[in-house]
């Protein structure tokens, strides 16, 4: 796991696997292991064992907390998902187009996957936002 965010220097960033179980946590809420691992095997088989292990890890490392005051140990995640998320955006940004947000923009326009909701949400978005600057 690497640290390195100016804004949060404690921010650690989450591997493929993490990543899948905060995906889990996100939209379930905190819960146990045995309901992610059912979760995760929805898409692909994964052992229970390597559930619960990932987890421990990811609350040693501070990126879940976990209650343990039941029988069932549950799962929190421990960073809002919108800081996870801006942070992942961040580096990525950062890694992949020397920091220009308008450069990652113009490749999403460009990938002929954005659907005409979307080109009018984005329009009503940069409309907004210029608004905010004048």
């Amino acid at each position: 796991m690497e640290v390195h965010n100016s804004k949060n220097p404690k921010q650690i960033e989450p591997t493929k696997a993490e990543l899948e179980i905060l995906q889990v946590l996100w939209e379930k809420g905190p819960t146990t292991v045995r309901l992610v691992n059912d979760k995760l095997n929805e898409f692909r088989e994964v052992n229970y064992t390597s559930t619960l292990k990932l987890m421990q890890i990811m609350a040693e490392k501070g990126i879940l907390t976990r209650d343990e005051s039941q029988m069932k140990h549950i799962y929190h995640v421990a960073e809002k998902e919108q800081t996870t998320k801006d942070f992942l955006l961040d580096k990525f940004i950062d890694t992949m187009y020397n920091g220009s947000a308008g450069r990652l923009m113009m490749q999403l326009m460009g990938n002929k996957k954005t659907s005409k909701e979307d080109l009018e949400a984005i329009k009503t978005l940069l409309s907004q936002l210029e608004k905010e600057k004048s």
